[in-house]
């Protein structure tokens, strides 16, 4: 497996640890037994993913995370929605993905969480779109959330929930979900 990870940072991302995020990272793809990726990060604020959001999705205001997925080749499937279970085994992923250090941190301040640890939940989140996975259908935020619930408890960090009325469980396959 050969993942390669790059991470940048605009200059008032000082408080961020590119290394630990980067290593987060490497061990979500591991944790999707992803074959290989050439994933790059950009950590901006938030007038630059907004400029960003308003160009590419055409949503007039800043986000958490934005992801772009460049490619995706699997020896088995042809395309990335195949299938809930193990979507992303065996591929080889390629993407970019921006994360908003600045949305982080408010995010980070409202729930009294680590900044490092929400800008994992992004880092993750963003990685699993370019892995395939979607969430805009309920179902498939379901199955997201799992996803990155599991991925967050392998490294350790418990997932804060978002919305009281909506439960987020821990699921080692998408598939669990479902059932």
């Amino acid at each position: 497996m050969t993942y390669e990870v790059d991470i940048t940072a605009t200059p008032q991302c000082f408080d961020v640890d590119l290394n630990t995020l980067r290593q987060a990272v490497i061990q979500a793809l591991r944790i999707e037994s992803v074959a290989g990726s050439v994933l790059s990060f950009t950590l901006v604020d938030n007038e630059t993913i907004h400029a960003v959001n308003r160009s590419y999705l055409h949503h007039d205001f800043p986000t958490d995370v934005i992801s772009f997925q460049l490619d995706w080749r699997h020896p088995k499937r042809r395309s990335p929605g195949d299938g809930a279970k193990d979507r992303a085994a065996g591929a080889h992923v390629e993407g970019e993905i921006m994360v908003s250090v600045e949305y982080a941190g408010s995010e980070a301040a409202r729930l009294g969480w680590e900044l490092q640890s929400e800008l994992t939940l992004y880092a993750v989140h963003g990685m699993l779109h370019v892995c395939g996975y979607d969430d805009l259908e309920i179902v498939e935020q379901q199955i997201m959330r799992a996803r990155e619930t599991f991925i967050l408890e392998q490294l350790g960090i418990p997932r804060i929930p978002r919305d009281p009325d909506i439960v987020i469980r821990s699921a080692e396959s998408p598939q669990e979900i479902l059932e």
